[in-house]
């Protein structure tokens, strides 16, 4: 019996396990990920769009008729040119299409040029592009700055 109990003293300490999972080097692993994509700029950025450049044509029209289109107002259209007119006001889209008609059946080579604020809608810009290209115009330009 002095056997077993002398083995019972010398084996009676038992090791502790630690059951805790040490988190220290994921933390770090995250960190440097994280720095890493902050740092990194995205290859695709959606808020940049390559705009074509406009260039001036070498000799400008002498008299052409610009539609002005301005948010929250009504449809201006004048003709320009060496003698300006008065400009007229449209209340909306129909009346400014049935006298840029008139204008194009009294002139048919008078080109249009669309001056769209900076604020306007571009599907109204479009949209008046396409109605005068319906009427048969042929040069329809954009005026820019």
């Amino acid at each position: 019996m002095a056997t077993s109990f002398s083995s019972s003293l010398r084996g009676g300490r038992r090791r502790k396990f630690k059951s805790e999972i040490n988190v220290v080097p994921y933390i770090d692993v995250m960190l440097v990920l994280l720095i890493i994509f902050m740092v990194i700029p995205p290859a695709n950025s959606p808020s940049v769009i390559n705009l074509p450049r406009a260039e001036k044509s070498a000799l400008p029209p002498d008299d052409y008729i610009q539609i002005i289109l301005k948010p929250n107002a009504d449809l201006q259209m004048g003709v320009n040119g060496k003698n300006p007119r008065a400009v007229e006001g449209f209340p909306n889209r129909a009346a400014l299409v049935a006298r840029l008609r008139e204008l194009h059946a009294d002139n048919p080579d008078m080109p249009v040029m669309i001056s769209g604020d900076k604020d306007s809608k571009y599907d109204d810009v479009i949209q008046l592009v396409s109605e005068a290209k319906r009427l048969g115009i042929n040069r329809v330009g954009l005026a820019t700055k």
